[in-house]
């Protein structure tokens, strides 16, 4: 999925986690080779940070979703809270 000036780009927006992920992956391999003329390198670093942003917000959901079980003396299950909260 490495992006060339002439490819297509992918709408972030529309790229899972994981999809997101990889393609940050490939910027950063292809920014570490050395390779890449200072042009492109600007490019993909900006596309690499917008993906980063796009992962964080994908992860800061998820962690907004995840809640912990909260159980009686008897281990019943009452209720539900976010986890991060204290109790």
């Amino acid at each position: 999925m490495l992006l060339f000036m002439d490819e297509p780009v992918p709408d972030i927006s529309q790229l899972s986690f994981e999809q997101a992920l990889g393609a940050l992956e490939e910027i950063v391999q292809k920014l570490e080779s050395g390779s890449v003329p200072l042009d492109q390198s600007i490019t993909l670093y900006e596309r690499g940070e917008a993906l980063r942003k796009h992962c964080q917000a994908r992860l800061d959901s998820a962690q907004q979703r995840i809640e912990r079980i909260v159980t009686d003396q008897s281990g019943a299950a009452i209720a539900t809270q976010p986890f991060d909260s204290d109790g």
